[in-house]
């Protein structure tokens, strides 16, 4: 899933695709480089970050997604949490809703969801981008992320969507200390065992760069492969990512050898 922000303050390329010309040709190369999905976004959700507005995010991503849908060879998703940016997405040719509140901002959205028979994927995030990392604790970090997760699920279902169009996102980042990161890469196989496929969100993420010494958003993709490939191997199937050519190496390379290893134990 390759990373298309049509905004002027996500963390990691913020400005850069803001212009509908550059974000179709951002696109367009994250295809050629092997992304099966684009999640196309016009509304930051990095720590800290403001809302914009319906018509401000409606005017941002609605052009990128006409004419990646048209020329652009993959899926499209939207990345909202706005119920009418979701729908005039859908009807703009996306198939796929990424909601990083899992549906609690707009409980609707699950209807939409479930009329035009598009896919999803819920997040757990703890509060809202403004506020998830003041602070957050958890008692047992992966239990209750898998617990918000299968209650997710269960809304989701119950409002009508099959539970094949469903994947899960344990949110890395959103509302997480360094450790609550780790605990949940460490233990992913227990979000796999609800039995959706599980999204990873992890690329240049600060954590990533805390661990390595400091790095800076440009100098975390080594991080981001070792993550990527580490929940490979613990069940995880979609990866998010901004880089896209090099987690596709990555991910193809360790595919084999973790298929190999089944085989061989089989």
């Amino acid at each position: 899933m390759g990373v298309v922000n049509v905004t002027p303050d996500s963390f990691s390329d913020g400005g850069l695709y803001l212009d509908a010309d550059a974000a179709v040709e951002h696109g367009l190369r994250l295809v050629a480089e092997g992304a099966d999905i684009l999640d196309v976004g016009g509304e930051s959700t990095r720590p800290g970050a403001e809302p914009v507005s319906e018509a401000e995010e409606r005017q941002r991503v609605l052009p990128v997604i006409e004419r990646l849908a048209q020329d652009g060879g993959a899926r499209i998703s939207i990345d909202t949490t706005k119920l009418a940016v979701a729908r005039a997405a859908l009807e703009a040719g996306a198939t796929l809703v990424n909601d990083v509140s899992a549906f609690r901002f707009e409980p609707a959205m699950a209807e939409l969801v479930a009329e035009t028979g598009a896919g999803c994927c819920l997040m757990h995030m703890l509060g809202e981008p403004r506020t998830m990392q003041q602070d957050p604790r958890y008692d047992d970090v992966v239990s209750e992320v898998k617990a918000f997760l299968e209650e997710r699920l269960a809304f989701a279902v119950s409002a009508g969507i099959d539970e094949e169009r469903v994947w899960l996102d344990p949110g890395i980042g959103f509302g997480k200390t360094v450790e609550h990161n780790l605990e949940l890469l460490r233990r992913l196989d227990e979000i796999v065992a609800i039995g959706r496929p599980v999204v990873v969100g992890a690329s240049r993420k600060s954590f990533l760069g805390k661990l390595a010494g400091g790095r800076d958003e440009g100098e975390r993709l080594p991080g981001t492969i070792a993550t990527n490939v580490l929940a490979l191997e613990r069940g995880a199937s979609v990866f998010r990512v901004h880089d896209v050519a090099q987690n596709a190496d990555a991910l193809a390379v360790a595919a084999a050898t973790v298929s190999r290893h089944v085989g061989e134990g089989a």
